[in-house]
């Protein structure tokens, strides 16, 4: 089977400069393109150089839609309004697209899936295989223990990070609340300030904090009483997320349409 043809979107950001160096390290893929937002500085360069590669040849580009037709997939960590418009060009023509992008509101989700009756989408907050693990994790203790536990969820990430909770805690929320058989939305609490009142059973919190060049730390906390369960993931490194988007790509390829998590890329649907 030929290498599959890759279009790497957000080039000029770090996560695409960071997908760019991913697929040059992984057999059976190729960077068939990339392209950055209209004004980027990085319009013109070459892809290869701006991921410490040296040139290979591809330009980063600003219209993606005359450059699918040369490319199998689609690896976009980008903003909201872009991932959107990504997708409706990426099931135009019924390929693979991997979405990365956080901060989605409903009505972009209610998109996506629109979309995924045409397309093979993979859609996660988080591509590394330690955190996909992680939620599976969550899910079980959270099925293990009753609400005599409080469930609350802590992330850290760099200052430069725009949306909060990040993806990831909203992944791992969603897998406590599966595990707990509750509606995550009716349950969650984004934020404390002043006279709370009381925790009330049940509730899911979050804490957001924001630093430095944190990669992304993520801790799920059961607290019970006179005993405390943390489970936790540290990211060193963006390319755990790029390897993991890349092998996302590699196992849609051949999927029919619909959306798919990496839970379904990692075999931990029924975990």
């Amino acid at each position: 089977m030929p290498d599959m043809r890759l279009i790497v979107a957000g080039a000029g950001g770090r996560m695409g400069r960071t997908l760019i160096h991913a697929i040059a390290a992984t057999k059976g893929v190729a960077l068939a393109a990339a392209v950055d937002a209209p004004g980027s500085a990085v319009i013109g360069r070459d892809a290869g150089e701006l991921a410490g590669l040296g040139k290979n040849g591809v330009e980063v580009a600003i219209e993606l839609e005359p450059l699918l037709a040369g490319a199998d997939g689609l690896l976009d960590f980008t903003i909201p309004a872009a991932t959107v418009a990504f997708t409706e060009l990426a099931a135009r023509r019924g390929m693979v697209h991997v979405i990365g992008t956080t901060g989605l509101s409903g009505e972009n989700e209610n998109l996506i899936e629109q979309a995924s009756r045409r397309a093979v989408i993979v859609k996660s907050g988080n591509m590394s295989m330690g955190v996909n693990l992680l939620a599976a994790v969550v899910k079980r203790v959270a099925q293990t223990l009753d609400e005599e536990f409080d469930i609350e969820i802590v992330e850290m990430h760099h200052n430069r990070k725009v949306d909060a909770p990040s993806g990831t805690a909203l992944m791992l929320g969603r897998a406590a609340a599966e595990g707990r058989e509750i509606d995550l939305a009716q349950h969650s609490v984004r934020a404390r300030d002043g006279h709370t009142g009381a925790r009330c059973p049940g509730d899911i919190g979050f804490a957001a904090l924001r630093g430095g060049s944190v990669v992304g730390d993520h801790t799920v906390i059961f607290a019970g009483p006179a005993e405390r369960i943390e489970v936790s993931h540290k990211a060193e490194d963006r390319m755990i997320f790029a390897r993991g988007a890349v092998r996302a790509a590699l196992w849609a390829r051949g999927q029919k349409p619909g959306l798919y998590s990496m839970a379904d890329v990692l075999g931990l649907r029924d975990v």
